[in-house]
Formats: structure tokens, C-alpha cells, sequence
């Protein structure tokens, strides 16, 4: 008995610290888990469509291998990241000026009971968990496509770097030879000297020339015209140009070496010249050794794992502007790229021209339609998001100083139409920002341009933020299939495909 009780009494007393041991081990694990958003605001209920119903046509999409990365390797635990200081900034700055929390419509493409095996960003996402997880091998390459919105670089900048903080640097990807204005930033050009001109696919006349995915292309002017590039480390870098009859040579330097030349041969072809870069290299130079080069851009960047994002933003431009690319030069320079996201920041420009009578309603359906399709179908493993437009205001005097525009509320209703047939994300930044109003917010803080269309300064970063947010957010709720089916019921296809 006495034994028995000595026993009893050593089992707790070895007992009792380990129960309290393992008690503030798991409070320890749980408080060590990323913290809800701050501010949890109920999602905006989607915007009415325009008086003219469209028909939905059938999202397509192609079906998960059964013997893909994702579907053999073990899931991610997808979680927000920690904002960064910028983030925390601009979500003070969102409160300010009345920013709503930034969700997407993420439609479900492919559904087995009630949970969702596939939605339209899951190739993008399945990119996120292999990078999160380490078990990437090459970058996350994402193609923006937009106007002058995005031209500057900035909106797409935070979301680059934001994505780049938690994912991982892949490096700058396509770059021009110079900036299409005499300022502005240069982190997505060269540094030219010489003669070179810049024609892109937004001029009201259009360019002798065909464009590729960039919209954009530089010819020299004058011989010895260069540009130079800044080198981090990429293995090897690729010059695309025009085989224009009468072009002068196009020659590539290292560190002032020779490495490689392009000679014209007259075909008027597109061509890509890829080559390797010693390592340590410092610098690249794109010579035009006469007038009459053509060169459509520079891809410089790393293999490791990481986010890649290509700002093809072109003033003026809208998406039946962008179908002026050539459809050949733009399908082998985006399977060229391969992306893992097709992201679309459009709208504002479609709503001017309607407003001046330039364009129909019919003509932006057909337009934004067919460049998706055609972005789509040249790179179909490819996820797809559309942006719709942000506020846009009227200037002049009086009560309706600063009124929005018409044909707005139509455009975004029609670019979510789209988006959601084509088996694309939609985003409706103008409700993000905090609808009808908000650009007046946005310049009364000073944070928008004379001419009452661009914000400037942390106005862009705002937008940027707000892109990023909605894309984490629907990376982490689509982690769960019964919660994503809910938010993203599947597509409904009527019978007739327009």
C-alpha cells in the first residue's frame, strides 16, 4: 500500500509539468499563426448587369493531369502573408480614403460534389504552393496587360514586390530599349543613347510595323544608336526584333565584348536571338550598327524560382487596340514566356470612347472578348484575370465638377460578363477603391494628375495594394474546395456560344 501510494504521487509529479508543458507548447503554435486582416468588411454584392443581357459563352479550361506536381505532392498550408511596412501604410491610407476590403470573383471551372477541383486562377495558385513549399524549379511568369494606367510601372510594382517579398524574386522579364517618354521611371528599360524612336499600337496612326505582346517597338534612327542594360546575374538573355528589309545590324556586347549580332535578312519575320551571359557579367549592350533596327524588346531573367511579372502596358490603349499586335509575333512570344497568370487592367479608355461616340458598347464586347480568347488560346495552362476600370471623373465647374462618367457602371458590368464566360477572374477595382466618388477623394489628397484621369504617387500604390490583397485573399479561401465552391458557384453556359 505504501508502495503503491509512493507511485502514484512520482506519476504526478512527473506528470503535471508535462501536461503544462504540452498546454503551453500548442498556445504557442497557435498564437505563431498569421493574424486575420484588421479590417473585415463584408464583400460587395456583384454590380447590375447593363440593360442589353449578353450571353454567356462556356468557359473553357484545360483539365488537370492526374499526374500533376499538385495533385502528387502534399498540400500547402495557404495562409496571408505578413504585410509588409508599405502594406501597412496603404491599408491606413485605403481606411482613409474609403477603400473596401479587395475581393475577386473567382469562378469555378471544374466541381466534384460540393467542392471545386478547379477554379480559374488555380494555375496560378498551384504556382504559388510549389513556390511556397520550395518545390519550384523556374519562375511564376505573369503578363499584365493594360494602358496607361500601368504604363508607368507602378500599380503593377507593388504587386511584383509584394508577390516577390513572399514568393521569391525571379527577376525583371521583358524589357524595352528605352522609355516611350522622355520620363518616367527606367526599371523596364535600358539606359539609350543614339538615335531611337518609339511607335506603339495606341497612336491614332498606325505604325508601318507589327507589334508583339508589348504593343510596343523602338527602331534607331542613327547608327552606333544603343541602349544598356544593367545585369543582376541572369544566365542569359534574349533580344526580340523585326528581319525588316533594309535594317542595319543589330549586335550584342558584354562588358563591352562582342557576344552575339542579329543581321537583317529582309523576311519582315519576328525573331527572338537568345544567348548565354558569362557569370559575373555587368552589363549588356543592344548595338543598332545602322538606321532602320528594329528591336520589340529584351527578356532579362534569372531560372530560380520566384515571381516574374511583364508590365505591357501602352497608353491609350484598349483591347481592340492590342488586336492590332500581329497574331503570330503575339502567340509565340507569349508561349515564349509561358505564363502562369494573364492578368487584364482595361476599361477606362473603352468608357471615354463610348462617351465621345467613338466606339459601341457592341465593339468593347467584341474586342475585350476576342484579345482574352487570343491570350488564352496561346498560352492555355495559363490562369486569367480581369481588372475592370477605376473611377473615372468629368472635370469642369459647379455642382457637376468631378461626376462620374458615363457608360463606367456599363463597361465594368460588361468586362465581368467576360470574364466570368471566358473562364477568367474578375476584379472590380472601381467598388475596391470605394466606387462612385472616389477618385474625388483621391484628388482632393492630391493624389491625382491635372488631368483628372491618372492618380499619381501612393493614389497607384493604393491600386496595386488592392490588386494584391484580392489575389492572397482568394489564394488563401480557395485552399478551402467546400468555401470556394460557395463563393464561386460554377458557370452556368447558355446553349448558344456567341
Amino acid at each position: 500500500m505504501i508502495d503503491a501510494s509512493r507511485g502514484r504521487r512520482w506519476a504526478v509529479l512527473f506528470l503535471v509539468p508535462f501536461l503544462l508543458g504540452t498546454l503551453a507548447w500548442g498556445g504557442w503554435k497557435s498564437g505563431s499563426q498569421p493574424k486575420a486582416p484588421r479590417h473585415s468588411r463584408a464583400p460587395r454584392s456583384p454590380r447590375a448587369a447593363p440593360a442589353k443581357p449578353l450571353r454567356l459563352a462556356k468557359a473553357s479550361s484545360p483539365a488537370p493531369s492526374a499526374q500533376s506536381p499538385a495533385a502528387l505532392e502534399p498540400s500547402v498550408q495557404r495562409a496571408l502573408p505578413a504585410p509588409s511596412p508599405r502594406a501597412r501604410k496603404l491599408h491606413v491610407l485605403g481606411d482613409k480614403l474609403g477603400a473596401h476590403e479587395a475581393r475577386l470573383e473567382n469562378p469555378c471551372l471544374s466541381q466534384s460534389g460540393p467542392a471545386c477541383t478547379r477554379s480559374a486562377l488555380t494555375p496560378f495558385f498551384e504556382s504559388l504552393d510549389s513556390l511556397s513549399a520550395g518545390r519550384a524549379t523556374s519562375p511564376a511568369v505573369i503578363e499584365a496587360f493594360g494602358n496607361s494606367l500601368i504604363a508607368g510601372d507602378r500599380i503593377v510594382d507593388v504587386v511584383r514586390e509584394e508577390l516577390s517579398g513572399t514568393f521569391g524574386d525571379g527577376g525583371r522579364g521583358v524589357l524595352s530599349v528605352d522609355r516611350l517618354a522622355a520620363y518616367g521611371p527606367r526599371a523596364r528599360a535600358g539606359f539609350a543613347r543614339g538615335g531611337w524612336e518609339a511607335r506603339t499600337l495606341g497612336e491614332m496612326k498606325l505604325a508601318e510595323l507589327p507589334f508583339g505582346i508589348t504593343g510596343t517597338y523602338h527602331v534607331s534612327t542613327a547608327s552606333k544608336a544603343s541602349s544598356r542594360f544593367a545585369l543582376t546575374g541572369e544566365p542569359r538573355a534574349t533580344l526580340w526584333w523585326l528581319d525588316v528589309p533594309r535594317a542595319g545590324r543589330l549586335s550584342l556586347h558584354v562588358d563591352g565584348k562582342p557576344v552575339a549580332h542579329a543581321e537583317p535578312q529582309g523576311s519582315g519575320q519576328a525573331r527572338a536571338l537568345t544567348f548565354d551571359l558569362p557569370a559575373g557579367a555587368r552589363t549588356l549592350d543592344v548595338v543598332a550598327e545602322g538606321k532602320g533596327a528594329v528591336v520589340l524588346g529584351v527578356v532579362l531573367q534569372h531560372q530560380r524560382p520566384g515571381i516574374v511579372l511583364d508590365t505591357l502596358g501602352v497608353p491609350s490603349a484598349d483591347a481592340n487596340l492590342f488586336l492590332r499586335a500581329r497574331e503570330d509575333i503575339f502567340r509565340a512570344q507569349l508561349v515564349e514566356r509561358s505564363p502562369r497568370l494573364l492578368l487584364f487592367i482595361l476599361g477606362g479608355n473603352e468608357a471615354k470612347r463610348l462617351e465621345w461616340g467613338r466606339s459601341k458598347l457592341q465593339e468593347v464586347e467584341e474586342g475585350l472578348r476576342t484579345f482574352v480568347r487570343r491570350a488564352r488560346t496561346a498560352a492555355p495552362d495559363s490562369a486569367c484575370l480581369v481588372v475592370g476600370p477605376i473611377d473615372a471623373v468629368r472635370g469642369g465647374t459647379g455642382p457637376h465638377k468631378l461626376a462620374q462618367r458615363p457608360y463606367l457602371d456599363e463597361v465594368i458590368s460588361l468586362e465581368r460578363q467576360i470574364a466570368l464566360a471566358e473562364g477568367c477572374a474578375f476584379f472590380d477595382i472601381f467598388s475596391a477603391m470605394g466606387g462612385s466618388g472616389s477618385l474625388a477623394r483621391f484628388h482632393a489628397s492630391g493624389m491625382v494628375h491635372e488631368d483628372l484621369v491618372h492618380p499619381r504617387g501612393q493614389g497607384l500604390d493604393l491600386l496595386g495594394q488592392l490588386i494584391t490583397d484580392a489575389l492572397l485573399r482568394a489564394w488563401v479561401e480557395s485552399d478551402a474546395p467546400n468555401k470556394q465552391a460557395a463563393l464561386s458557384p460554377q458557370l452556368q453556359a447558355s446553349e448558344e456560344t456567341r
